[in-house]
């Protein structure tokens, strides 16, 4: 089987098992998921779910958070980690957000990225979830299957999902994206992987790594 035909093959065997691309983060508007996801990084998810109630019931919109005293920005999300610097970032995206994009969390990979504390992952959280425009989600969870599945050869996010890029049609990158992170997390661990129980167990190159 080559690459393409093994990327066709994980794509068929994954995506019944794993049919909601839906982030796994509260939110009801775009600006909410993107803070989300800031505060996502080097963080659970469960754990921005438990902080996301009080942050948004006090700065829902990015012009109250652009307003926001930084010290209570730092309490609010001093469980996710990293606080301080997260902080900064989601005030300045906010202002960024309110005076240069109208209060309107911008839908292009180009605009997202300019702002503050918003890398290629976090972008294509917003483009997938919340504009409907193609896009290849690349955390932790993306790159180790990815590598463990002969996808790619390297642990550089930017070139594994260029590489996914290539290997799927853009209607599949959503997808993909999602399937892989839930595998990753769900059956593919990093520690210890339940290859017993996994669907490409058989085909798998690095089966047990």
């Amino acid at each position: 089987m080559n690459k393409e035909a093994w990327a066709q093959h994980i794509y068929t065997t994954l995506s019944p098992l794993y049919p909601n691309p839906a982030p796994a983060l509260d939110y009801s508007t775009p600006f909410q998921l993107l803070v989300a996801t800031v505060l996502s990084a080097q963080c659970t998810d469960e754990r921005v779910n438990l902080v996301s109630p009080t942050l948004f019931a006090r700065f829902p919109t990015p012009e109250s958070m652009a307003g926001a005293e930084i010290e209570e920005l730092e309490a609010i999300i001093y469980s996710t980690g990293f606080y301080r610097a997260k902080a900064l970032a989601l005030k300045e995206l906010s202002q960024t957000i309110s005076i240069k994009h109208h209060g309107q969390v911008p839908d292009s990979m180009e605009a997202l990225t300019a702002l503050r504390g918003v890398g290629r992952k976090t972008a294509s959280v917003i483009l997938s979830a919340c504009y409907q425009k193609p896009a290849i989600i690349v955390d932790t969870h993306v790159s180790r299957i990815s590598l463990r599945l002969g996808l790619t050869t390297s642990r550089d996010p930017d070139k594994t999902e260029r590489t996914l890029a290539l290997l799927y049609r853009e209607n599949q990158w959503i997808s993909i994206g999602h399937s892989l992170n839930r595998h990753g997390r769900q059956v593919c661990t990093a520690r210890k992987p339940a290859c017993a129980v996994c669907p490409l167990q058989k085909e798998c190159p690095k089966q047990g790594l």
